[in-house]
């Protein structure tokens, strides 16, 4: 077997000058995630311990980004070192499982000295002191393809590493348990190995440097902890077909996985083996250095290829959220600004693709808020996510008219899509969404979620916000702004819903505005709930539609009742119904989502509602970044790390919860930090000179 030592210049040095903050220490973080920009990914946790159904080394999408398959889920491996040393026979295990009910083993987390994610997650295990390992995983960009290398670190004689793929072949919500139907023939070609675990499931490769020895066994009894927690089932059995040896004496230890089947003309070699290593490993290594910052770094990990079906275009698109979502309209919509849009992430190429995709969708002037996972028909479920296209795509228009990008047929595409929406919604379309005589957007129906609170339980809406939700009247009377701004005319309708919105919206005795009027459709009838959905009439949107006093007052009731250093709660903790924490069962979980639970990414429409009313002043956005931005980038360093989690718990702690990696979080983290207060240094000084 032929092994070869690392060099100096394969990427191996540290990648801190990409990082703003230190790595973390691996007691405070606890999942990372490594896109592979086509849907699929390999994710996983600090100590090695998978912890969900997600958590896997090969998870890919059949047909980008949707149809994911967890194909392998994890590895055992181990050390052995044999001969005439003091440490002659001794084994070190290098890999922990959980097992039901709740038993960890092998104890190789109990090594670990080292873990980081830059350029990518780095273990190094240290069983003692004069033995060390380093393990690294690296997702090329494009490719389903993960590489998996181990490296001694000290000159050892007779060190062997055995390295025992874990494999399910599922669909990955699903769980797997043993079974008859499995196939654990593995055709082997040198230094590939191919096994197909199911008729209908992709097949996956290896490449290796290493010897196969086919051992097939089932491993039992996977406990996963962070599903059990979530109420859902949390045990499944793995196949494992064999075991791979390395000599590491030699050199470093080389496993690549992944679904591409196409045979090399010859059968591949261990040298084959580490240079096809050293291609991914340089080629990721150049990839990441242009990513300038942690945010934009993970801005990047939403970016998405979008496959052509007879359903869907093709495409570039966003995904929501890792590990669990694929794109989704309104999230879409809302994270472009931050992470294709902002100054200095600007990925202007992709914006245009993003939204050409979505603009070929609109139907009866509503785009659809879900794509399905696996085909069908569009999900039309949803009144704010066509208006947030609008917003968007004006924002988008403007700044390639800026930058001198784009084509007029690129314009034409999106100017038609926003007229569809704008007449559709001004004519009426599903769901009882329509104009109405006060020039403000009514929408609803008994049963169904329109707004972005949609936590949905059997038939049970938690929130159903039927009539007119504040946000949907600020999103509206935007998008007719943006609109009029593109095309220089005004719809109708704008100065009469700017002229209802104050008299409906604002009681002046009362300093806030109200959540929805109109409540299920009864005219009159106001819903005083004290929500974070008013901060959309005053920040987060280019038209303010409060005067400056009133919007003051909104902004001084949001930050006592509902900021906290994680985002804005969903209600205020003095209302009825409020709930602190989001745990529990799916009833549970899904009654307290929009009920008092903390989102990060209303942050942003926050701080930029917070510095408007001061001025937007260089004092201000200083004050800003260090009293609400700053706290939110030292989470990038916590739970989903180099992320920013989907939600968190609305009493103190602020406990992080829900999806760990989420777009719409980061992206307006980096809309925040890139554009709303970004600092001028020229203001500053000028602003100096004058003190």
């Amino acid at each position: 077997m032929i092994g070869r030592k690392p060099k100096a210049t394969r990427g191996r040095g540290s990648f801190d000058p990409l990082l703003d903050a230190p790595a973390p220490a691996i007691e405070d973080c606890t999942e990372w995630i490594e896109p592979d920009g086509l849907g699929g990914f390999a994710s996983g946790t600090a100590t090695g311990i998978n912890t969900r159904r997600y958590h896997a080394l090969l998870l890919v999408s059949r047909r980008p980004p949707t149809e994911r398959f967890v194909l392998v889920n994890s590895v055992e491996a181990w050390l052995e070192i044999k001969g005439g040393t003091a440490r002659s026979g001794a084994t070190y295990p290098l890999s922990s499982q959980r097992y039901a009910p709740g038993v960890t083993h092998p104890l190789g987390w109990a090594s670990l000295s080292t873990f980081r994610t830059d350029p990518w997650p780095v273990w190094i295990y240290s069983p003692t002191p004069d033995v060390r390992v380093r393990h690294e995983r690296v997702v090329r960009h494009g490719e389903p393809t993960v590489l998996l290398t181990w490296t001694l670190l000290d000159p050892i004689q007779n060190a062997t590493l055995f390295v025992r793929p874990l494999i399910s072949g599922r669909d990955y919500h699903a769980l797997h348990h043993a079974n008859a139907s499995f196939r654990f023939d593995a055709d082997v070609w040198g230094g590939r190995v191919q096994w197909d675990p199911y008729p209908d499931v992709p097949s996956i490769v290896a490449v290796t440097n290493g010897d196969y020895d086919h051992r097939p066994d089932w491993y039992r009894s996977f406990q996963y902890d962070a599903d059990r927690d979530r109420g859902q089932d949390c045990v499944e059995d793995l196949a494992t077909p064999g075991v791979i040896s390395f000599d590491l004496s030699a050199g470093e230890g080389v496993l690549v996985l992944s679904t591409r089947c196409d045979r090399e003309p010859k059968p591949w070699t261990p040298r084959g083996a580490l240079s096809l290593a050293d291609r991914i490993r340089e080629a990721e290594y150049e990839r990441r250095k242009t990513l300038a910052s942690p945010l934009v770094r993970a801005a990047d990990a939403y970016i998405a290829r979008r496959q052509p079906t007879s359903d869907h275009p093709p495409g570039t698109t966003i995904l929501a959220g890792y590990p669990w979502f694929t794109d989704w309209g309104r999230d879409t919509f809302i994270s472009l600004r931050g992470l294709c849009l902002a100054p200095g992430a600007e990925r202007l190429d992709d914006a245009r693709d993003i939204l050409l995709t979505w603009a070929a969708l609109v139907s009866e002037g509503m785009l659809p808020n879900r794509l399905p996972d696996h085909g069908g028909e569009p999900e039309y479920n949803a009144v704010d996510a066509s208006l947030w296209f609008i917003v968007t795509a004006c924002e988008y228009l403007a700044r390639a008219k800026a930058a001198g990008h784009g084509k007029p047929e690129d314009r034409r595409s999106l100017l038609k899509a926003m007229d569809a929406i704008i007449q559709g919604y001004s004519r009426g379309t599903r769901y009882n969404i329509g104009l109405d005589k006060d020039g403000l957007i009514r929408s609803g129906v008994e049963g169904v979620q329109l707004t972005w609170m949609d936590a949905k339980v059997g038939d049970w809406v938690v929130t159903p916000r039927i009539g007119k939700p504040v946000e949907i009247q600020a999103l509206w009377l935007n998008a007719l702004h943006a609109h009029r701004q593109i095309i220089g005319e005004e719809h109708p309708a704008f100065s009469v819903g700017m002229d209802s919105f104050a008299r409906r919206f604002w009681r002046e005795s009362r300093g806030w505005l109200s959540d929805v009027v109109d409540v299920s459709h009864n005219p009159g009838q106001i819903d005083e709930s004290f929500r974070p959905n008013q901060v959309y009439a005053v920040g987060g949107l280019p038209l303010r539609l409060l005067d400056e006093a009133a919007c003051r007052r909104v902004v001084d009731e949001v930050e006592a009742r509902l900021v906290t250093p994680c985002g804005l709660r969903t209600l205020a903790p003095d209302s009825s119904g409020y709930r602190g924490r989001y745990v529990g069962d799916v009833w549970s979980r899904d009654g307290a989502y929009h009920t008092g639970t903390v989102w990060p990414y209303l942050l942003g429409p926050f701080v930029e509602a917070w510095v408007r009313c001061r001025g937007s002043t260089p004092e201000a956005i200083r004050q800003a970044r260090e009293r609400f931005l700053r706290p939110m980038l030292d989470l990038l360093w916590t739970d989903g790390v180099g992320h920013l989690s989907e939600i968190a718990d609305g009493d103190p702690p602020h406990t992080r919860r829900g999806c760990p990696f989420q777009a719409w979080s980061v992206a307006e983290m980096l809309r925040l930090d890139r554009d709303i207060l970004a600092i001028d240094a020229g203001a500053e000084s000028r602003s100096r000179k004058k003190a």
